[in-house]
């Protein structure tokens, strides 16, 4: 069977994908918006490349750490052997390509040898959090149609997964029966670019997880973004923060390894200790972090117990996951003048961020930060949906949906074809490798050139297209008044919600 046969025959063909209606005129209107704006940016990237075989080349050449984390450090070669051992188990466990596999419990170096292993195989990866409830393991492994739960904790594994596992009827695998398999001798199996790579689950608006289907080039253009925009040499440490089930877990245990850098695998008991965090950037000199806003500002929070000087080796702070305030963005640039502030969005059904922006001091008159411009191979289209259901091509200052194009945009949702076509459209603006167009349900705008510290047009989050509603008449963007909310200093978050009144009554 072809790899990533398995996962095919649950995803829903590109052809079958439902068309966007266009205004008549419109398709060549947003073509031509979208590259005088520079919302397209091309460049010539090797997607062939597997993270496996990078990983081997720099054993070969020097053989640099390639990974710490709380009890192991692993040079290139010692991730290497891991991964071939871990293959080798897969492949006696009955793991074919294009096979979905579970890999469950902390973060940790093991998680990362599983990855580089299922790469080999050409079989996909999709993480169970050992934070999970068991419902939540079920789910996902159920729905992923796992062949197997790989747990990775030395001691036993969270109850929570063993339960979810049993009740999925998938059956779990020790990690550390690889220790006595021998290296899988084999080449990495990349038999087309849009080979399936991980499943990554979301939450549904009916609270059941959707599986998102992330190709092998939409992972690999996403970490070379990841590389040119934050200028990564082999000199970077990047710490994985992230819990497994986020999709920025991805970029954070893969990115180095293309370079020869280091991954820093940081546990919870670290994490979620500002004081303790900060000291382990100075002491590992960590010169990348990614966290949520929140996170962010409680570093910034504890910071004054901190050592003078913490955070003296960080060269960026990568800001992801909900919206970036302004106020917060002030606060990090002028205690952190050394390292510079991105503020990154992207859907995890595009293979994680789409857009960058580096934040500068002249952004925060704005009453909403921007999110910047699309990542290399990334195309970006505003578009506004008339009366009679057709779309139209919104130019600067004018507010409309956000559509996602390249090779970024996933497959679609595993398994489940009637989310997919509420999400997925056959792209009618390009001609890219992907051919699909990926409908995100975030309200935005063009600012034109100058507003902030750009130079260029960026486009502004505004919130999601459902939060937008009418009272009196006006439509309102809830996401507008917790801004301006979030803009005075003694805020830490808001949320505004409409509460309607009885006729007559309070």
């Amino acid at each position: 069977m072809n790899a990533g046969g398995r996962v095919a025959e649950r995803l829903l063909d590109r052809s079958a994908l439902p068309a966007l209606t266009v205004a008549p005129g419109e398709a060549a209107r947003a073509r031509e918006l979208a590259a005088r704006h520079g919302m397209t940016a091309e460049r010539e990237i090797d997607l062939a490349d597997a993270v496996i075989t990078r990983v081997e080349r720099f054993a070969a050449a020097g053989d640099p750490v390639a990974v710490v984390d709380a009890r192991r450090t692993l040079s290139y070669a010692d991730l290497a052997v891991e991964a071939r051992k871990l293959a080798t188990l897969f492949e006696a466990q009955g793991v074919r390509p294009g096979d979905v596999v579970g890999v469950g419990g902390e973060r940790s170096a093991v998680v990362v040898a599983a990855f580089l292993a299922l790469e080999l195989l050409g079989a996909l990866y999709v993480p169970a959090d050992e934070t999970w409830p068991a419902a939540r393991v079920r789910d996902v492994l159920a729905q992923a149609g796992a062949a197997l739960l790989l747990t990775v904790d030395a001691g036993e594994p969270a109850s929570a997964l063993v339960a979810g596992a049993a009740e999925a009827g998938v059956p779990i695998v020790r990690a550390d029966l690889a220790a006595d398999c021998a290296p899988w001798a084999g080449h990495a199996r990349l038999e087309s670019l849009d080979q399936p790579r991980y499943v990554l689950f979301t939450s549904g608006s009916t609270g059941k997880p959707k599986g998102a289907v992330v190709e092998h080039q939409g992972m690999i253009n996403h970490l070379y973004a990841k590389i040119v925009d934050l200028d990564m040499t082999g000199a970077d440490v990047l710490a994985q923060t992230a819990p497994l089930g986020f999709d920025i877990s991805v970029w954070q245990m893969l990115c180095p390894l293309v370079l020869g850098g280091r991954v820093e695998i940081v546990g919870d008991d670290v994490g979620h200790d500002p004081v303790a965090f900060a000291r382990l950037v100075d002491d590992h000199g960590i010169t990348i972090v990614e966290l949520v806003p929140t996170m962010v500002r409680h570093l910034l929070d504890d910071l004054a117990d901190a050592a003078p000087g913490s955070l003296g080796a960080l060269r960026w702070m990568i800001a992801t996951g909900e919206e970036l305030p302004a106020e917060l963005s002030r606060r990090w640039l002028t205690t952190m003048p050394h390292a510079r502030l991105l503020n990154a969005y992207g859907p995890t059904e595009c293979s994680d961020d789409v857009t960058h922006h580096t934040v500068t001091l002249g952004d925060l008159s704005l009453l909403r930060l921007p999110i910047g411009v699309p990542i290399v191979n990334a195309q970006l289209y505003v578009l506004r949906e008339d009366d009679d259901g057709a779309w139209h091509a919104c130019d600067l200052e004018e507010t409309g949906e956000l559509f996602v194009g390249g090779v970024c945009v996933g497959r679609g949702y595993l398994g489940n074809h009637e989310r997919t076509r509420d999400a997925f459209y056959r792209d009618p603006f390009a001609g890219t490798p992907t051919g699909r167009l990926y409908r995100t349900g975030d309200a935005v705008q063009l600012l034109r050139p100058g507003a902030g510290g750009d130079a260029r047009p960026t486009l502004q989050y505004l919130g999601r297209v459902d939060r937008q509603v009418k009272i009196n008449g006006v439509r309102l963007e809830l996401g507008e008044i917790e801004a301006v909310l979030q803009r005075h200093p003694d805020v830490g978050a808001a949320a505004v919600v409409v509460h309607e009144f009885p006729a007559g009554g309070r």
